[in-house]
């Protein structure tokens, strides 16, 4: 499963590809459980598949560089502007994941309130059950994009840097430890895809969500803080 530990994080990078651009409207298939994580677990993670693969690039596929999300969650809404000419591949799998409804109704797992401090979803259900994933992508945390306060990147297995499937972050501080530093396993970083451009004093309000750990989730919510639905408006 996908959390965040305390300690030290790991980073990567990404090969920079040649990618359609998703627009909204697009969609997906499901698959394998999701694999990834921000720094390591303190719960088993799921089993990484064999191989990586990029998002399938559906028929109508638009070339729209900077679509935006509307998320509504329980403690209200907050909009999302992505960067599709710095994070092709990921843009395109996070619109195929929003398209297919995979957000509707999932839970932010985790919130880790010190530093690297960030809110961490996309992956289970309030009954903390895991929604099905497509297979895992390339990593892009190469493209110069840093994980400051307010942006949206993508979360891995620790031990995988091409291991990204649905489960994302929002950073709600200067995050530098999450950035790529080299080509290396530990150095690889978290690759970002976008920010929030509207309503972050609502993720602010997931951030200082009360939390407490159990016997397979860290820093989970005492409360479910749901994603009911995200949209694409632009």
């Amino acid at each position: 499963m996908l959390l965040i530990q305390r300690s030290i994080v790991t980073c990567f990078v990404a090969a920079t590809v040649f990618a359609v651009f998703v627009g909204c409207g697009d969609s997906g298939s499901g698959g394998s459980p999701p694999a990834a994580s921000i720094a390591g677990s303190q719960a088993g993670d799921p089993a990484s598949p064999e191989s990586t693969s990029e998002p399938a690039s559906p028929a109508d596929a638009s070339d729209r560089i900077h679509p935006r999300v509307v998320v509504e969650t329980s403690e209200g809404n907050f909009t999302l502007e992505l960067d599709a000419q710095n994070a092709p591949l990921t843009v395109d799998n996070f619109l195929t994941y929003v398209s297919n409804g995979h957000y509707d109704n999932t839970i932010f797992h985790q919130v880790v309130p010190q530093q690297p401090k960030l809110v961490l979803g996309g992956g289970y259900t309030s009954e903390l059950t895991a929604k099905p994933t497509s297979p895992p992508i390339r990593n892009e945390a190469d493209n110069g994009l840093k994980n400051r306060r307010g942006t949206i990147a993508m979360a891995r297995r620790p031990d995988a840097i091409d291991s990204a499937t649905s489960h994302f972050f929002i950073n709600l501080s200067d995050n530098p430890m999450l950035d790529h530093s080299d080509r290396t396993l530990d150095g690889y970083g978290y690759c970002v895809f976008g920010s929030v451009v509207e309503g972050l004093d609502v993720v602010e309000r997931i951030g200082s969500a009360e939390i407490h750990d159990t016997d397979e989730f860290a820093q989970i919510p005492v409360d479910p803080v749901v994603v009911r639905s995200m949209r694409c408006v632009k």
